[in-house]
Parts: structure tokens; C-alpha cells; sequence
């Protein structure tokens, strides 16, 4: 029997006879005494085989990297001058008195300390990765912090109740992934992008607070903070406030980060609008680490010569912006040019900049630009007044729709701020609130919803939905900490009329509501009541809290960035039995392995 872990064996076992079991995490032959390092999930113990209990050092000799061995021995403190403060077990070590080898391991493709190894290395050997201390350190931490969010939400009187994996397909967001049915020969089911229907049939229901910390799936293009299957923090209230849904769920944040970390987040979070977001940090999700900010332009700039200026400010829909860096006259040519084509990933056809020398002199001496010649002193004037530009700083400025402005600038305050050592070493929450409740999608010429179709519109926005649809504002909110995301929500519809409308707003008409949603539609009609609630990324909340670049970091088994598992090779080819089961012919089979 195992008498404790070997990262737990301290000063308190000294004297006696210990078992512990794990993995040779290194061996070292010091001139007739082998020490071992053994590895378990609580850390290292220091294992000792004298020459004089002989057949335990001949099978120390025989130990590789990686063997599962049982170790019996007495605990005894380290020589003085050997001791580790880093290690719970470092001032005891334990003189063996039996090693049984429990399994041999191959020569592992990696050691279990190496800091510099290739992720698709890492994901094809994930069960060997999944030992290294990070990973163990890691995956803890998601454990603790689930834990957190369970022990807050049971306390407040929330139940944890399943929703289905199998459900209809509502293509109305990302692509869905399905499932064939071999019942019901050519129909699918879905597996859920959110269980947003569910939680809010169980409201109607009368369950009155629900949570699930439960996989969602999603087949999009997948970037560092996405994978095909993800962890939700679902949570769903009724009778409560816009307010009070958003108060509830920071104290839950704070407690976590209290519990996990013993981090104590700022409160209150501060609270701003969509609007005001978009136009300071061209981002609903702006990380406040960086203090620099954009600067409004569109209006100053619609009668300057410079077309690439007037353009935009005298168009539908076109903004002119600045960002204004402090001291960054001294970036070189090189530098500027590398802004200008990390701008060009967002869309930006380039990045205007002028450089401050001189601020009293609106010319060419006093401001370095090729561009300056062709703006008016007024315009210039402005630049000056409105960014609070002063001798030695450099100005960027975006010209084009505003999305792609936004997404340009916005994306470049935070890779300067970043970079050139504006930005606070601190967690920044913030509360983004007051959502338009559609947005224009160009290619498809209709309206989209910006959170999703059940959505409530803000007071006296309801009868906006016919006429104007895109003025019309959302009780929605999104928590977003650090410039990621980690929540999102809003107070729902509950009154089966007003969905109807926001569908006609959608282009989505009675007929096909009734056939995606009508089980909706009905059970608003039965006395559904107020309700709202919020979903939290729990894979992202515990890739901030570890300091992960990739939440595949704090994903047990994750999918690469081709959403495939190079542990199993999934996906993989299915034989034409199985296929035929589920009434499916591939049209385009895969070409078969080389």
C-alpha cells in the first residue's frame, strides 16, 4: 500500500518505513550511489540506493526515464547543504530498502522537464505530455477552478442539471456539427453550439436558477482562444435584473480568482457601452492593460485634399481614426513598416503617421509626414487638439469602413502597447454593455444577430425592430477581462410576440420560425417568465489564470488548429458498413494513406 505521495513526504515521516510509487523522473549515478528522482502528480521525492542492499541497486541500475516503480524505504533528512526549498519533500530523502519495477517504459521522445518541444510533438504524445509538471500544474488549476464555480453557484441556490448532446440543427451562428441518424434514414442531429434553448425551457419550466459546466461544439475556423469542442459555464436565472444577473456573476468571478489564485479582482467592475468601447479601442473587448486609446477624426478630416481621409470621412459607414503612441518619434522606418503590415492582417490598405517634432509648427518642418502637405491647417490643428499629441510622439491613423478601422487600430493599441511597455502588469475586468441588436452582414444582405436571436431588446427598442432594426439596442452584456472575453449574455425574450418580431427582423418568416423554433414559441405562450443569464469560457478563464499562451494548454486532450487529434488521428475513415448503416455515400473519399 502506498503510504503517501511522493511530492507529499516530509519532515513529518522522518524514521519511518514509507511505499511510494510513481515514475523515475531522472536517474543520477554519483560514485556508487544511484539517486532517483520519482515523480508523481504531488511532485519529486528523492530516493537513495546504497551499494549495500544489493539487490535493490542492481534494479536501480536496470531503471530508465519513465519506469513505474514501487519504492519501500525509511525517510531520513537530506545532508546538510543538500536541502531544496523548492520541493515540500526537499529536506528528507528516502534510503531504499526494495524497488519493484511495476512496468518498463521505451526511451520517451521527450523528457518531462523540456521547455522547447514542438506543440504537434506534445499532441501526438499528449499522455506523456499530460505528465509534465505544467501540464499537471495546469490541468489542477481547471479542476480548482471548477470546483470554485460549483461551490459559489450551489450556495447561491443554483441547480446542475444535464441538457442534451444530440438536438436539432438552428444553423443561425457557426456551422454545426452533425450526426446521422441510422433511424431515421437521411435526418441529423446536431451537436449543441450552446444549450441556450434548453436552459431557457428550464426556466419556463419553473427550476428558476440552472448552471452546467458542459462541452459545446462549434465548427469554425479555430485561432489560439477556439476549438472545435470547448467548456461552457452556463448559467440561467429568473425574476433578476439586468443588473442583478451582472452583480452576481462578477462576485463569482472575484470568488474564484480569490479561492484559486488568491488574486483579489478590482471591484466594481467598470461598466461602458458598446458605443464608447468601439470608438476608444475599436474592440467590444478592449484589454484596459494598455492605456492608449483611438482618437475620433471622421468629422475633421471630410474636406482635406487627401482622398484617402476624405473618402472614408464623407462616406456611409467610413470612419477616420488616430492612435497617438507617446514617445514614438524614435520608432525607425523598419518598425513603422512592420505596424503597417501587422495593420494589413485586419483589412487596413496601409497606415498613415505623422511624427511629431515640433508641435507648435502645423507644417512640414514641425510634423513629419508625407501626408501632411495635403491636410489642411484645420485638420491638423485638430489631429493635435483631439490626440493631445505632444514633441517626440507619432500618430497612426486608420481610413477606411469602420469595422475595418476598428479592427486595425484596435488591434494595434494593444501590439504597441504590448510591445513598447505601455501596458499595466494587472488583471483589468470590465463590463461591455448596451449591444446593438443586429449587425449588417454585407455578402448575405440581411441582418444578423450580434448575440443570438433570443436576445431582448433594451426598453423602447421593441417597436425599432420592424422600421429600424439596426438603432435597436440589446440587454446584453459581455465580462471581459485582460482583452479576452470570457463571458457573455443578456436578458432573454420571454414573450412569445416579441421573439416573432425579432425573427421577422432576422428574414427568418413564420414558417420557418415554426419549423426551427416552434417549440420555443410555444412554450413562451405558457406563462415563461422574466429571465436571463450568461455563459463564461471556462477554457479561456483558466488559460489567463495559468499564464497559457493557447488554451490548448488547458485542455486535457485538445484538437489542433485543423481541429484534429494527432493523439487518436481523428478524424478518420470510416468503413462503408458503417456508412451504409447511416444511409451516407462520401462523395469525395480520402485519398488513401501513402
Amino acid at each position: 500500500m502506498r503510504s503517501d505521495y511522493c511530492g507529499l513526504v516530509n519532515r513529518q515521516y522522518l524514521g519511518q518505513v514509507v511505499t511510494v510509487q510513481g515514475w523515475v523522473h531522472r536517474r543520477r549515478d554519483h560514485g556508487g550511489v544511484i539517486f532517483i528522482d520519482l515523480r508523481d502528480r504531488e511532485g519529486l521525492l528523492q530516493i537513495v540506493c546504497d551499494p549495500d542492499q544489493a539487490e535493490t541497486f542492481r534494479t536501480a541500475e536496470g531503471l530508465r526515464n519513465e519506469f513505474v516503480v514501487s519504492v519501500t524505504g525509511k525517510v531520513r533528512p537530506r545532508p546538510e547543504g543538500t536541502v531544496n526549498a523548492n520541493l515540500v519533500s526537499g529536506e528528507i530523502e528516502v534510503l531504499a530498502q526494495a524497488i519493484e519495477i511495476l512496468n518498463p517504459s521505451l526511451t520517451p521522445p521527450f523528457l518531462m522537464d523540456d521547455e522547447s518541444l514542438s506543440e504537434n510533438v506534445r499532441l501526438e504524445y499528449r499522455f506523456l505530455d499530460l505528465r509534465r509538471p505544467a501540464m499537471q500544474k495546469n490541468l489542477r488549476l481547471r479542476y480548482r477552478t471548477a470546483m470554485a464555480v460549483r461551490n459559489y453557484l450551489d450556495k447561491l441556490g443554483f441547480i446542475d442539471i444535464e441538457t442534451p448532446m444530440l438536438t436539432r440543427s438552428t444553423p443561425e451562428g457557426a456551422r454545426d456539427y452533425l450526426v446521422p441518424s441510422r433511424v431515421h434514414a437521411g435526418e441529423f442531429f446536431a451537436l449543441p453550439q450552446s444549450p441556450q434553448l434548453f436552459k431557457q425551457m428550464l426556466m419556463v419550466s419553473g427550476f428558476d436558477r440552472y448552471y452546467q459546466i458542459v462541452k459545446c461544439f462549434r465548427d469554425e475556423d479555430l485561432r489560439a482562444d477556439r476549438q472545435p469542442e470547448f467548456t461552457q459555464i452556463d448559467i440561467e436565472t429568473s425574476f433578476l435584473t439586468q443588473t442583478e444577473i451582472t452583480d452576481m456573476m462578477e462576485k463569482m468571478i472575484c470568488a474564484v480568482f480569490k479561492d484559486v489564485l488568491g488574486i483579489e479582482l478590482p471591484q466594481p467592475f467598470p461598466r461602458m457601452p458598446f458605443d464608447e468601447a468601439m470608438s476608444l479601442y475599436g474592440s467590444d473587448k478592449p484589454d484596459l492593460r494598455v492605456p492608449l486609446t483611438l482618437t475620433e477624426l471622421t468629422d475633421a478630416m471630410k474636406d482635406v485634399a487627401f482622398k484617402v481621409f476624405s473618402g472614408p470621412a464623407n462616406t456611409p459607414g467610413g470612419r477616420v481614426a488616430a492612435l497617438r503612441v507617446p514617445g514614438g518619434a524614435t520608432l525607425t522606418r523598419g518598425e513603422i513598416d512592420a505596424y503597417t503590415e501587422f495593420s494589413k492582417i485586419y483589412g487596413a490598405k496601409g497606415l498613415a503617421y505623422i511624427k511629431i517634432n515640433d508641435v507648435s509648427q502645423l507644417n512640414e518642418t514641425g510634423l513629419q509626414s508625407p501626408i501632411v502637405k495635403n491636410l489642411s491647417q484645420a485638420s491638423l490643428k485638430a489631429v493635435i487638439e483631439r490626440t493631445g499629441a505632444c514633441n517626440g510622439d507619432l500618430v497612426f491613423f486608420g481610413a477606411d469602413k469602420a469595422k475595418v478601422v476598428n479592427e486595425a487600430l484596435g488591434a494595434l493599441r494593444v501590439k504597441i502597447g504590448h510591445e513598447r511597455g505601455f501596458a499595466e502588469k494587472s488583471w483589468k475586468p470590465l463590463w461591455v454593455l448596451d449591444f446593438p441588436m443586429f449587425e449588417w452582414d454585407e455578402e448575405a444582405k440581411r441582418w444578423n444577430a450580434m448575440h443570438h436571436p433570443f436576445t431582448s431588446p433594451a426598453p423602447g427598442h421593441e417597436d425599432l425592430l420592424a422600421g429600424d432594426p439596426g438603432a435597436a439596442r440589446a440587454i446584453a452584456h459581455d465580462m471581459v477581462l485582460n482583452g479576452w472575453e470570457i463571458g457573455g449574455g443578456s436578458v432573454r425574450i420571454h414573450r412569445q410576440d416579441v421573439q416573432s418580431k425579432v425573427f421577422t427582423a432576422l428574414g427568418i418568416g413564420a414558417e420557418e420560425a415554426e419549423a426551427k423554433f416552434g417549440f420555443l414559441l410555444k412554450a413562451l405562450q405558457y406563462g415563461a417568465p422574466p429571465h436571463g443569464g450568461i455563459a463564461f469560457g471556462l477554457d479561456r478563464i483558466v488559460t489567463m489564470m495559468a499564464g497559457a499562451e493557447s488554451i490548448r494548454d488547458v485542455i486535457a486532450f485538445p484538437k489542433t488548429q485543423r481541429a484534429q487529434c494527432l493523439l487518436t488521428q481523428a478524424p478518420n475513415v470510416v468503413d462503408e458498413k458503417q456508412l451504409r448503416e447511416l444511409h451516407i455515400r462520401v462523395r469525395n473519399p480520402a485519398a488513401p494513406a501513402a
